[in-house]
């Protein structure tokens, strides 16, 4: 199919690398892994700390309330996005240590196999 206006006649369009340059990975720099790793280490925390000092702060007739499901919201938003962030770690971790796996090739893995 030709172009009516004749833009395209004189030049072929290779869309294979067209997507290949618009689809190519981009690797993020070295310092968001860990200013990401940082931030949700200090959401854990921060949940964590918000659980205990609540937990510190119920009196007698407090947990007797407890019964009613509207006073959970704090420290179930607590425990919500700390257990979000912890695993949000744990992902990182894993990633982590499988690159550095995959970097060793196979050579590190005969290394590991053989006494």
């Amino acid at each position: 199919m030709s172009d009516p206006s004749g833009r395209l006649s004189g030049s072929t369009w290779d869309v294979e690398q067209l997507l290949s340059d618009a689809l190519r990975p981009i690797e993020p720099p070295q310092q968001l892994s860990g200013r990401l790793e940082d931030t949700l280490a200090a959401v854990t925390q921060a949940a964590a700390e918000e659980l205990s000092v609540w937990a510190e702060q119920l009196s007698e007739s407090e947990l007797r309330a407890l019964r009613d499901p509207r006073n959970w919201v704090r420290p179930v938003f607590a425990v919500g996005a700390g257990g979000a962030a912890a695993g949000a770690l744990v992902v990182l971790e894993l990633r982590r240590r499988g690159r550095q796996q995959a970097k060793g090739g196979l050579r590190s893995l005969a290394g590991r196999v053989r006494p």
